[in-house]
C-alpha cells in the first residue's frame, strides 16, 4: 500500500521530534519500580494494557508507547488508524502511556484518558486527545477543566471520573507504563514494537513490511 503524502510527511516528522525526546527523558524518574509481572505478563503488553478495537486472531501484537501533547505522536496517528483498517481481525494494537516531562499537560491527558477507561471510554478519549491535540499542546497551564469538559461530552458519571482522575492509582497505573517503557529502551515518543522488535520506521512502508512479515505474509 502507498501512504499518502500527508502519512508520510507526517512520520518522517514525527521521528525528527522524536530527537528533541531524547533531550527531555532524562527527567522520568530513573528509579526502576517497574511492577512484579504476573503469569503470562511481559514488559510490553501487562493484563490491564490498552488494546485500540479488538484483538487480532494472530500472535502479531503492536505496542506504541505515546505521549498524547507529543506532535510526533500526533503525525502518525492517522498513519496508525490506517494500520487499524488494512489489519483488522489480524493484528492486536496496543496503547501503552509514556508522557514525557517537556510537556506540561502530558501527564494530565493521560490521567484523563485512563479515568475514562475505568469507564469503557478508553479509545473515546484517546481519539478526542489527537483530535484536539492543536487546541491544547504546549501550553505551560494546567488544563485539568479543558480534559474534564471532554469527559462531559462523553457522558461519563463526572463524580467517577473526578475520583479517578485525582486517584494515586491513576498516576501509578500510567507510571507502570513509564516503567515499562524505560526498561525496554524507550526514550521517546512515539515508539513502537512488533512482537517484542523495536521498530525504526521513516515511512509507513515501514510499518506494513514489519507486520507482514511477523504475520509471514
Amino acid at each position: 500500500m502507498t501512504l499518502p503524502n500527508k502519512f508520510a510527511l507526517g512520520i518522517v516528522g514525527a521521528f525528527v521530534l522524536v530527537v528533541a525526546g531524547l533531550l527531555v527523558v532524562a527527567g522520568l524518574d530513573e528509579e526502576d519500580s517497574t511492577a512484579p509481572l504476573t503469569r503470562g505478563e511481559s514488559l510490553l503488553v501487562r493484563e490491564d494494557s490498552h488494546v485500540l478495537g479488538e484483538k487480532g486472531a494472530s500472535e502479531v501484537t503492536f505496542v506504541e508507547f505515546l505521549d498524547f501533547e507529543c506532535e510526533g505522536c500526533r503525525a502518525v496517528y492517522p498513519a496508525i488508524e490506517q494500520l487499524r483498517e488494512d489489519y483488522a481481525g489480524r493484528v492486536t494494537f496496543v496503547a501503552r502511556y509514556f508522557p514525557m516531562p517537556g510537556h506540561f499537560n502530558a501527564e494530565r491527558a493521560a490521567r484523563a484518558v485512563e479515568a475514562a477507561a475505568q469507564q469503557g471510554k478508553f479509545e473515546e478519549m484517546y481519539h478526542r486527545m489527537y483530535e484536539t491535540q492543536e487546541q491544547w499542546g504546549e501550553q505551560q497551564k494546567p488544563l485539568d477543566d479543558l480534559f474534564r469538559s471532554f469527559a462531559a461530552d462523553l457522558n461519563l458519571d463526572m463524580d467517577a471520573y473526578d475520583t479517578a482522575y485525582a486517584a494515586p492509582s491513576t498516576a501509578a497505573r500510567i507510571k507502570k507504563d513509564q516503567d515499562d517503557g524505560i526498561a525496554l529502551g524507550v526514550e521517546g515518543t512515539p515508539t513502537f514494537f512488533v512482537n517484542g522488535e523495536r521498530l525504526e520506521p521513516r515511512t509507513y512502508g515501514d510499518l506494513t513490511a514489519a507486520l507482514d512479515e511477523a504475520l509471514g505474509s
